[in-house]
């Protein structure tokens, strides 16, 4: 039985150097950790439980910590590098009339505030705090 977890743990190693999606790597933990099971002679139900149960401990406890270390360089894309950054209205921005637009970079979007009760006047500088869609969500700037 030691023979299979092994293969299992190479396959699923295999897979996951293939896909680099950070899936299949958990399992091929559990999948040792069985495999050492197994070659002390253990029985096939407790090797199945402890690849269940390492598997499972490892996915859930280490996944997150590993996404947030393998994604740290990660290039935000366009939109989302706009979130935070000062734009300019160019348009006045009344989201009951559904109107607004601001240049940030170089670049025109339409835009809404955050409050449906605050009007934005030209000239004046904002925050992107999200998006929507295709439309910025502002917020003015506090002096």
């Amino acid at each position: 039985m030691a023979i299979f977890w092994l293969v299992l743990l190479v396959v699923l190693i295999l897979i996951e150097l293939a896909t680099m999606g950070l899936t299949t790597v958990w399992f091929a933990g559990g999948a040792l950790v069985a495999a050492i099971v197994a070659g002390f002679n253990g029985p096939l139900w407790l090797q199945i439980i402890v690849f269940v149960i390492v598997s499972l401990a490892l996915l859930v406890f280490t996944r997150p910590i590993a996404v947030k270390y393998f994604n740290k360089d990660r290039v935000k894309t366009n939109s989302e590098s706009l979130i935070g950054k000062q734009a300019i209205v160019i348009s006045e921005i009344d989201n009951l009339e559904g109107i607004g637009q601001v240049t940030v970079g170089g670049q025109e979007w339409t835009a809404r505030s955050l409050d449906d009760a605050v009007k934005l006047p030209v000239g004046a500088v904002v925050y992107i705090r999200a998006i929507n869609g295709v439309k910025l969500l502002v917020e003015e700037k506090q002096m």
